[in-house]
């Protein structure tokens, strides 16, 4: 019997992942985005097929940035009429619109070609708690444990201790 999946609609079938960025850092959380879009986490993993799977992100309002970013970044782009450039803080479009932080961070890691635009179409982000599409989701990434966390669940549970039971 062959232990190769092979082109089957099994192994192309998407995967829909909910991802929470609640106090997530942006760069980190994203570049796992645009890894779950393109499908590179698949063993059928092709640059030129389209086999990534659909993400959901919520609680956008609440991504960080490290270090001055906050105050720093800024996003640019140009209207085609000269003298055109508009620049945008990283806070004041974090006040205009959460989403489009996610989207153009995911947008600048994914393989400028083609299928960018067809990948970004996978991609939903919502500022708040609720979406509809809670009855996709299959997968949920794991959050990872900040010192806040590790602290409460120090406090909040009993640590076993060997000598007690000698």
């Amino acid at each position: 019997m062959s232990q190769a999946i092979g082109n089957t609609a099994l192994a192309y079938a998407r995967v829909w992942h909910l991802v929470d960025a609640r106090q997530r850092i942006l760069g980190r959380m994203c570049t796992g985005i645009a890894t779950t879009l393109m499908g590179k986490h698949k063993p059928i993993f092709d640059p030129a097929s389209d086999c990534g799977d659909f993400v959901v992100v919520i609680n956008s309002k609440e991504v960080r940035v490290t270090g001055k970013k906050a105050e720093q970044k800024l996003y640019r782009h140009h209207t085609g009429y000269p003298g055109g450039l508009k620049e945008i803080k990283y806070k004041d479009l974090q006040e205009k619109d959460p989403n489009e932080i996610i989207r153009k961070a995911v947008s600048g890691m994914l393989p400028k070609n083609r299928l960018r635009d067809v990948r970004l179409s996978r991609l939903y982000v919502f500022p708040g708690e609720e979406h509809p599409y809670e009855q996709n989701i299959t997968k949920i990434y794991d959050k990872t444990l900040n010192i806040q966390d590790i602290l409460y669940l120090v406090q909040t549970f009993q640590v076993y201790h060997p000598q007690q039971y000698f």
